[in-house]
């Protein structure tokens, strides 16, 4: 095309052609025809053969192709060294389509700026995790701009340019005069749900772990013990139940069959240890302290040491052992110790059974209404002070109390003997606060089928449960005489009252199914309970009313 932008005539003629491959003394020779041409037209079949180092141009755009709206350098083109050989023998060969020259108007040309060298491109930057997103506010009149720092994958191709032209008072390669803002997703990446770990959600779905066998809650120097929280959740649905008896009554049986043990085990096996023959034979306690167990439904047992222990003032006695500075005489210290035990029992506990293996001993009952004089002071909830009974309980928070008569005789299941073992409890502890009536009942679990439900005129928490070899008795019916043939031996043995298991049985459904009363003001969890339990431990050991009671003893 000439200057006009007009294609000339006879430009691709054969003429033409030779003088493309006829080289002239001074290198290739210009193409330039009459009208001025300035630009070196270089064939692609002769760009293959010939290096692009060996074409050369006084004006700037002569080794400079149009692409587009861009210049692109020649040296920006692959160079095949290996076919600059020099060989033109096969070059009228190659040409097979005719090429076409593009070129714009000079007025155009005139206006187009000169391409500015590009700077070296920076290393690429490693990849990031997540996309950068940068973004240009949007200015009146105008759409946003595209984002700029976005890479693209390898092995696709990029998008093409769509951005606007920069302003007049930008220049091509300047950054934009606009702030520029940074968005990154921070932080939500851990908050998904896929992004936890399965196996610590499937730690969440087992079951807790299981106790084997009980641990110590409070030592036998009265220390408290922390390892029992291992085994708490943080869970509301909780009973406390707690244990108090004379030495020798069966308190460690008694628990661990409420808890987890069978009559039918060896009671080497059980979760309380229960006191051994050769402990029977030195009149010793097999229970020091307070010991602890949480089943799988979430209930905790609490077995204690014996209250006025003999065999524990005889330790103290005999051994030397040190008293502390607050206490002068060993049974001093042994029944503060019991009372004690018996005020934490009554501030932490749901429940708490009173065993004792015959009836009845007048000074069990004083003990009980002593360690209800000295408990700590506790509030209740707000919904049991404006439901309770009586006026006189205040604030104060009282657990239900369980009579329970251990080694139980056949005439004690006698309805009359019944009647009276309810009417002497009651008027013993007719002056308590504690709830010792109206929430276990022997007539409605169908132990006395025969009896009405107003056959006691005051029913207190009484419940008896006979020896645990009376099985074994029954089964050796009575014989006319030695020697003889059992008589009646078609028909079971006679007992007197239902079985050993049964009981047991009907006893812990029972004491499972009592209410569960607020502890403190507010809604306590296993692990709650547990520092709660804590605290009022170190209270009662610090009380000033056990302290003072303390001093009248001396």
């Amino acid at each position: 095309m000439s200057e006009s932008g007009h294609s000339q005539p006879g430009l691709y003629g054969i003429e033409r052609r030779r003088r493309w491959k006829e080289p002239g003394p001074g290198g290739p020779q210009n193409l330039s025809g009459p009208g001025g041409r300035e630009r070196d037209y270089i064939a692609p079949w002769e760009r293959e053969r010939r290096h692009p180092s060996q074409v050369q141009s006084k004006h700037p755009k002569s080794n400079m192709v149009l692409k587009g709206n861009t210049y692109w350098s020649i040296s920006d083109f692959p160079i095949w060294d290996a076919q600059l050989d020099g060989s033109e023998e096969t070059s009228t060969s190659v040409m097979q389509k005719t090429p076409i020259i593009l070129s714009k108007p000079p007025a155009e040309r005139s206006k187009q700026p000169p391409p500015a060298t590009a700077p070296a491109a920076p290393p690429a930057p490693a990849p990031l995790e997540k996309p950068i997103v940068l973004m240009k506010p949007r200015e009146e009149g105008k759409g946003p701009v595209a984002g700029t720092g976005a890479s693209t994958p390898e092995g696709t191709a990029p998008p093409p340019p769509a951005a606007p032209a920069p302003p007049k008072g930008e220049k091509e390669g300047q950054r934009p005069t606009q702030p520029v803002y940074q968005i990154q997703n921070r932080g939500m990446g851990t908050a998904a749900p896929a992004a936890m770990d399965p196996v610590v959600g499937q730690a969440k779905l087992l079951p807790p772990e299981r106790m084997k066998h009980s641990i110590k809650l409070v030592d036998d120097q009265m220390n408290w013990c922390d390892s029992a929280i291992e085994y708490l959740l943080d869970q509301t649905d909780v009973l406390v139940v707690g244990v108090l008896g004379l030495q020798g009554t069966g308190k460690s049986m008694v628990m661990s069959l409420l808890s987890a043990n069978t009559p039918e085990e060896d009671q080497r096996a059980y979760v309380f240890r229960a006191q051994s023959a050769e402990m029977k034979e030195r009149g010793g306690n097999q229970t020091s302290g307070i010991d602890f167990f949480i089943t799988q439904e979430r209930i905790v047992f609490l077995d204690t040491q014996p209250i006025l222990s003999p065999s524990i003032l005889d330790h103290l006695i005999n051994n030397d052992r040190k008293l502390p500075p607050e206490y002068n005489l060993p049974h001093t210290y042994v029944e503060m110790q019991s009372l004690q035990i018996a005020a934490f029992l009554f501030t932490v506990c749901h429940v708490v059974i009173v065993v004792q293996d015959w009836f009845t001993d007048l000074s069990l009952y004083r003990f009980l209404q002593t360690a209800e004089m000295v408990k700590p002071s506790t509030p209740s909830p707000s919904h049991e002070s404006s439901s309770s009974s009586g006026s006189d309980e205040g604030t104060e928070y009282y657990p239900h109390l369980v009579f329970l008569q251990n080694k139980a005789r056949r005439e004690d299941f006698c309805p009359r003997k019944l009647r009276q073992m309810h009417l002497m409890i009651d008027q013993l502890m007719a002056h308590s606060h504690l709830r010792y009536k109206g929430t276990l009942s022997m007539l409605q679990c169908n132990v006395f089928p025969g009896l009405p439900p107003d056959f006691l005129d005051s029913e207190v928490n009484l419940f008896l449960v006979p020896f645990m070899d009376s099985e074994a008795e029954s089964e050796n019916p009575p014989r006319a005489g030695p020697g003889t043939s059992p008589l009646f031996s078609l028909l079971p043995g006679y007992r007197g009252h239902p079985s050993f298991q049964s009981l047991v049985s009907k006893l812990r459904s029972q004491v499972m199914s009592m209410a569960r009363p607020q502890l403190s003001h507010t809604i306590l969890t296993e692990k709650n309970w547990f520092h709660y339990a804590a605290r009022i431990w170190d209270g009662v050991k610090k009380s000033s009313a056990l302290a003072e009671y303390s001093r009248l003893l001396a």
